[in-house]
């Protein structure tokens, strides 16, 4: 494969962008695409927009950063060299969506470049090293200058190959952004199911019929201020499980064991579960870590950050930790861990709600163990399992699948950029799909 190298002055054009998160009155209301949006999508879809920020822009700001199908977006400056350029392709045109601060924005030009292709370059090794090379900034915070930005190098093979270099990495986003979706619409029938039974009371009874609509015994709790079936408890978190803050570590520590650690950006995401494949891996002594371990059937509850946002670890892996910024929280009877997940869960707005710090946001275990809830009987708690689990087995399944995807997206690039891997061209873009990549390239 035969590359021309280009400055990215050359083939697009960039702009900073400076609009903030305000609403001011007098100016049009808008929704931003944000730097978390960025960072977390390979694409930005209209499907996400509800899920985007709302605040106000002048119009000068609508005019230059309303985002249009094709463009490139990518973080600009953060905390850590990590985070910045990373990169998410404008995959439809976004009426009244900009693009916020922190970020920038790469407009192609098409008669050299493919977008897609574009999109898929921004993620491969030979820029990521660019930007750690010219980022400025240490310490607080780093960021990408206007400057460095138009001098970022980039390798175009011929416009057609670009074209089908970019389809198939659409394709395997596509299949990625299905698996999410389906993955919504579980998670929100295991919360469906979860309110059904547990906040409005209507699991059903010894006839099948659902309990309180159907008349079922109910007495006043005033713990709680309101009614709840006859024979269930109310108990504070402390009774029924143990709260312990999260290891504190330094990066670059030598021990003699390794672990992968739990951040709290691990557990800001929507999903139930922990995404594994984004775990840091850690050198620590072993007397220090194995006093952190977490496994399934705990539950983990940010401390900062975001805090309250409650998940799950996803497989039963051995040698995971978690970080300071993280409460982990070991049932007493594990047989309660789905039940005690979503009701810790419907706590998060509450938790939220309590915390309290100068810098961030903080929860503390005192919080937490002043709340009061509910516990069902354990024959109700078994039959709860049986209905949700279900759901959780088919949640966990896609998000695997999710995560080898994502692997081999991410190894195929450097495949394709050294010309380790090619394009088969006897196979028509029609047919091209995630699961006929591997005969697509060969090495």
């Amino acid at each position: 494969m035969k590359f021309r190298r280009y400055k990215m002055s050359e083939i697009a054009t960039i702009a900073m962008s400076n609009v903030d998160k305000k609403t001011n009155e007098g100016e049009t209301p808008v929704k931003l695409c944000n730097f978390v949006d960025v960072y977390r999508n390979w694409a930005i879809t209209k499907d996400l927009i509800p899920s985007f920020m709302s605040a106000t822009a002048k119009p000068q700001e609508i005019e230059r950063f309303t985002l249009s199908k094709g463009q490139v977006a990518l973080t600009k400056d953060s905390e850590t060299r990590d985070d910045i350029g990373i990169a998410t392709y404008i995959a439809d045109n976004m009426d009244k969506v900009l693009l916020g601060y922190h970020c920038a924005v790469i407009t192609p030009n098409s008669a050299l470049v493919d977008n897609k292709y574009l999109n898929a370059y921004m993620h491969s090794n030979i820029v990521h090293k660019y930007f750690e090379n010219n980022a400025s900034g240490s310490g607080q915070r780093y960021t990408l200058s206007y400057n460095a930005l138009l001098n970022i190098p980039v390798l175009l093979p011929d416009l057609e190959l670009q074209k089908e270099i970019g389809q198939i990495f659409s394709n395997i986003d596509r299949k990625i952004a299905l698996n999410r979706q389906i993955n919504d619409n579980l998670e929100a029938m295991a919360r469906q199911l979860y309110d059904y039974w547990f906040v409005q009371f209507d699991f059903p009874d010894e006839k099948g019929k659902p309990y309180k609509s159907s008349g079922g015994k109910m007495v006043w709790n005033e713990k709680l201020k309101t009614s709840i079936p006859y024979n269930w408890q109310v108990l504070p978190l402390d009774k029924i499980g143990k709260f312990k803050n999260g290891i504190n570590y330094t990066k670059g520590e030598e021990g003699n064991k390794l672990y992968k650690i739990v951040n709290v950006r691990n557990i800001s995401s929507s999903s139930f579960f922990v995404d594994n494949s984004d775990l840091d891996v850690l050198s620590l002594n072993s007397q220090n870590g194995d006093n952190y371990l977490v496994n399934p059937s705990n539950i983990l509850i940010a401390r900062s950050g975001t805090p309250g946002a409650t998940r799950l670890l996803r497989t039963n892996e051995r040698n995971v930790i978690y970080c300071g910024f993280i409460i982990c929280y070991a049932l007493n009877d594990v047989t309660f861990k789905n039940y005690m997940f979503f009701t810790i869960k419907k706590l998060e707005q509450v938790t939220k709600s309590q915390s309290n710090g100068s810098i961030l946001n903080n929860i503390s275990q005192d919080i937490l163990k002043r709340l009061w809830i509910t516990l069902p009987p354990c024959g109700l708690n078994g039959k709860f399992n049986d209905s949700i689990m279900p759901l959780f087995t088919s949640i966990r399944k896609n998000q695997e699948e999710i995560e080898v995807l994502t692997k081999q997206r991410d190894e195929l690039l450097p495949l394709l950029m050294n010309g380790q891997a090619t394009v088969n061209y006897h196979l028509s873009l029609a047919h091209i799909t995630p699961t006929t990549l591997a005969p697509l390239c060969t090495p």
